[in-house]
């Protein structure tokens, strides 16, 4: 099997997560600059096997895209584009980063680095992530 990859998608940092090969476990990868994420894709990609990637979907309260969507659109495009073989899925991105702050808090680690907000990215990343698998396994 292959590994799939979550993005949350930001327009100054983006996180990122993946699953192991076997598609169980999902944990946080990184959080990069946006200017430097294809570069960062592209380097990824070579090295390990993906089958899906997974894109947080910006959407509001009320079910109305937020104000980031269109950046987001125009991003999966040109994934797609440049990565016909890897299926490009989105996924509601819904209160992730509030989950995501909660892990954080629960966690026990010092104030300082729970303020580090590249670390509310990649987990927000595998929050997204272990949604969507969460919803595969229930269509199984």
């Amino acid at each position: 099997m292959a590994r799939i990859l979550g993005i949350d998608y930001g327009t100054k940092k983006t996180g990122l997560a993946c699953t192991d090969p076997l598609q169980i476990i999902c944990s946080p990868l990184e959080t990069i600059p946006t200017s430097e994420l294809f570069s960062y894709l592209e380097k990824y990609l070579r090295e390990e096997d993906v089958e899906t990637i997974v894109v947080g979907d910006p959407i509001n309260l009320d079910g109305s895209p937020a104000q980031i969507a269109h950046l987001v659109v125009g991003f999966t495009r040109k994934l797609r584009k440049l990565y016909p073989d890897i299926e490009i899925v989105l996924q509601d991105e819904r209160f992730s980063s509030f989950e995501a702050k909660q892990i954080i808090l629960k966690s026990g680690l010092k104030k300082k680095k729970r303020r580090d907000k590249t670390l509310v990215d990649k987990v927000s990343a595998a929050i997204i992530l272990q949604s969507f698998m969460d919803s595969k396994s229930k269509l199984k």
